[in-house]
């Protein structure tokens, strides 16, 4: 592998990948961005200036107030996070007792007066105690969350977010974190900071577990600083941020490379560059531009969703050019529900018929709106103009460029895309655009009507069953907050959530199924229950994970059956609620007893760990934000981090009759027969999926070790080679079968090994198929398909209808649309 770090200035970290580096999540076999070497901001716009009273997630807004100068209130808040007493405890940490979970930084110090340097006492909070930093490759058992109530908080060097840390600021007042003029460091916040060597503290495709919400980022005292260095992969986020840069040439996000990930509701006010981004994959929502000379330099994707974007008084909107027309690093981007006014240039592109690689540069718009836009897609490069704009109002319905397959085959387009989707009404909001909505953070409700866990007699401790308690806790408090102090709650039945549920968890709390009720893959049992199949009314969980204790071949991990009320659109939801199956402590699936054996053909059965992780039932609606469904491939606690092979069923199955059904950001994982699967369902979209399939098939192949049970409609595979070596008889990506009205608006379907060995990457052969379409599938349409390892992208009724040699896009094969209208 070729991997090399450059280091431009304080804020330009890129790195190097050659075409054939193989490349997965694993601690052996790291994922690295790629980029130009070339200056993170450049744009030969001009800033008139920033918007400071406008707030997170809108374009425009006023705050009561004047402590931080921007209108955000410093006083006493009774945001209930800051005022509930807190008794979280990390389970499985060598001192659960002495440990802190929760950390308010005002406790260790900082003063958040505005003068005050706090950058020391803020890093104290978060290092406090024994935390995964530099030389720790990962670990769950050491939490933090670090709350800070409002207020100014002066910084002079960076505030560094270790592992498994969420850094959290009042939500009713957010706080605002202060770069010093002396400000000296890569970002005010840095996720994963780097050595002079050019080395990181953490891998960046494995550096998951990070959240940040409720900020105002102040860089206006500096000449050139950054506001978050976010080098993140899955269960990510960033949430509810405004970045203050004024007339500097500074810049809100850097990211440099990683595997994400979400954020939403972010504000960018001026500066030379609002978000620098490079990843694997990504979806965000509800971003906001003021006044920005680039509001978003794209260095390097494979896929990227961006969704409700409002790009205001800007010289770029999207730079995705980098690279240049002969080597294009930008793999795909898709522009959904989107603004962008007051703008010369919406989209800057090299992609054309000529443009290297074949589908590099792949960009579809779907529902966007301009003013005074008079470039909408440009080459600036060639001063060429691709989609024309206007100085007036302008509507773009549907537009890409790249390569649109169907069942009668495919071509390369630069123009408006036919066929169109018939979008369901169900799935829309008022506006007529996709329905959306930001994770509750309850500002409305005090203190003293939060119901917490351990004190409603749960442990949370690891060791005690704490089914009936919570059970308890659940019944008597339907209506409430319930909050679910850190710790890790064994169950060894089925816990059921009743409708109107409202359920928090702290940093991740986790909910483990234990025992022989989920053993049995003959007699499925569901370990979490949201709702009876027909029942109605609000269910809305955040901040949880999802677990089993192996053996654990029967346990469906998560079945959600509740629809929302008449009425009620989107009032069953799941924010940052990750399901996290083996690998880490406790759950007795992990590196000592499940390491890989490539070499061995026998099944160690104690390795079996789901049935299925998450099942969306025939009368169940949800909307769901940064979900991981993830089977683990490696090792996050013991010391060897190593691979390990641990066998999960299935991945995600929805088979709602009705939906709606919306997904933000999720992921799907190392699941034995598939990851997604769609059956006899309808109304279903779908933001940025991602999936892999298990690093040891073909061995074994998906025939083993579970059996095929046409009650969960599970896929019969008819390959002809069905033992070792089948690139057939792999878990596929995505199955639809007998379904209506399924939109995918991207996807990042990737398999990257063959048994554990990777030389399959060089020819992308390491498995035949990745999306399948069967039976009677009508208004299907999936945009900006990425895929790695796969010779064919997608396969209708045993037909396969897109070949990857015609799409290759640099490492991974990319296409702009696959519609079955």
């Amino acid at each position: 592998m070729h991997f090399s770090n450059s280091l431009l200035g304080a804020v330009c970290v890129l790195a190097h990948l050659t075409a054939a580096a193989p490349i997965s999540r694993s601690s052996l076999v790291p994922r690295y961005g790629y980029g130009n070497g070339t200056d993170c901001a450049t744009s030969n716009s001009t800033s008139t200036g920033t918007s400071p009273g406008t707030s997170p997630g809108t374009s425009t807004g006023t705050y009561t107030g004047s402590d931080n100068g921007y209108g955000y209130a410093a006083a006493a808040s009774s945001y209930w996070l800051g005022n509930v007493k807190h008794q979280g405890i990390a389970a499985f940490n060598a001192n659960p007792q002495g440990y802190k979970v929760f950390r308010n930084v005002k406790d260790f110090g900082a003063k958040g007066d505005g003068v005050t340097d706090d950058s020391d006492a803020i890093n104290k909070a978060i290092q406090d105690g024994t935390r995964c930093m530099k030389g720790c490759d990962s670990s769950t058992t050491q939490p933090g969350l670090i709350y800070f109530p409002s207020g100014t908080y002066l910084v002079t060097k960076p505030i560094i977010a270790v592992y498994y840390s969420q850094l959290v600021g009042d939500a009713g007042t957010p706080p605002t974190l202060k770069a010093a003029a002396s400000f000296s460091g890569i970002a005010v916040i840095d996720s994963d900071p780097y050595e002079s060597d050019g080395s990181n503290w953490y891998t960046n495709q494995n550096n998951f577990f990070r959240a940040v919400r409720n900020f105002v980022i102040d860089l206006t005292a500096t000449q050139a600083g950054t506001g978050i260095h976010w080098q993140v992969a899955q269960a990510s986020s960033l949430i509810n941020i405004r970045f203050e840069m004024g007339t500097t040439d500074s810049q809100g996000i850097f990211m440099d490379n990683g595997s994400g990930g979400f954020m939403s509701d972010l504000t960018f006010n001026g500066g030379k560059l609002g978000a620098f981004l490079g990843n694997q994959q990504f979806t965000t929502r509800n971003f906001v531009f003021n006044n920005v000379k680039t509001a978003i330099l794209m260095n390097w994707n494979w896929g990227w969703t961006f969704k409700s974007l409002n790009i205001q008084n800007c010289g770029v909107g999207i730079d995705m050019a980098t690279g240049g027309a002969s080597a294009q690093s930008v793999g795909s981007v898709l522009v959904l529900d989107s603004k962008i006014s007051n703008t010369p240039v919406g989209i800057n592109t090299v992609h054309s018929a000529t443009s290297m690689p074949l589908t590099g540069g792949t960009l579809v718009i779907d529902n966007l709106s301009t003013n005074n836009v008079p470039s909408i897609v440009a080459n600036t490069n060639s001063s060429t103009v691709i989609l024309p704009g206007s100085t007036g109002a302008m509507a773009v319905e549907s537009w890409g460029q790249g390569r649109v397959y169907s069942t009668n085959g495919g071509s390369r387009v630069q123009a408006n895309l036919t066929p169109k989707p018939q979008k369901p009404t169900t799935l829309l909001d008022g506006n007529g655009n996709i329905f959306e909505r930001s994770r509750p953070q309850y500002t409305d409700i005090p203190a003293s009507q939060v119901v917490s866990a351990r004190s409603n007699g749960c442990a949370g401790d690891g060791k005690t069953d704490d089914t009936a308690a919570l059970q308890s806790l659940l019944n008597n408090n339907v209506g409430k907050l319930i909050f679910l102090d850190h710790g890790v709650y064994r169950l060894t039945s089925t816990l059921y959530i009743p409708p109107n549920t409202k359920l928090v968890g702290e940093c991740w709390a986790t909910l483990i199924s234990d025992g022989a009720f989920f053993a049995d893959p003959k007699n499925p049992k569901v370990v979490v229950q949201v709702g009876k199949p027909g029942e109605t009314g609000a269910v809305e969980l955040s901040d949880l994970v999802l677990e089993t204790a192996g053996p654990a071949g029967g346990a469906i991990i998560l079945e959600w059956n509740t629809a929302d009320a008449p009425g009620a659109q989107g009032t069953n939801g799941m924010w940052d609620v990750h399901i996290r199956v083996g690998g880490s402590a406790g759950t007795h699936l992990q590196s000592d007893l499940c390491r890989k054996n490539p070499n061995s053909t026998d099944i160690n059965t104690n390795c079996e760990s789901a049935f299925m992780l998450m099942h969306v039932g025939k009368t169940g609606s949800v909307y769901m934000e940064n979900n991981w469904i993830w089977t683990s491939d490696h090792e996050l606690d013991q010391n060897d981090f190593s691979q390990i092979t641990i066998f999960s069923g299935r991945g995600l199955w929805i088979e709602t009759q009705k939906g709606p059904v919306w997904a933000y950001g999720s992921a799907v994982e190392h699941n034995v027969m598939y990851q997604y699967q769609l059956t006899n369902t309808a109304n279903v979209f779908l933001g940025m999926i991602q999936t892999e399939t298990p690093y040891y098939q073909s061995n074994p192949t998906v025939y083993l070790p579970y059996d095929v049970n046409p009650a969960f409609e599970d896929p019969v595979y008819d390959c002809p080679d069905k033992g070792l070596g089948s690139t057939c008889a792999k878990a596929i990506g995505m199955r639809i079968k007998d379904s209506k009205d399924v939109l995918v608006y991207g996807a990042g379907l990737y398999s990257f090994f063959e048994n554990y060995g990777q030389d399959c990457l060089k020819d992308q052969t390491c498995q035949d198929d990745m999306v399948s379409l069967e039976g009677n599938v009508k208004n299907f349409f999936m945009y900006n398909l990425n895929t790695v390892g796969v010779s064919n992208l997608v396969k209708v009724n045993g037909q396969r209808v897109v070949p990857q040699p015609e799409n290759l896009n640099g490492f991974a094969s990319t296409i702009a649309m696959f519609s079955q209208p």
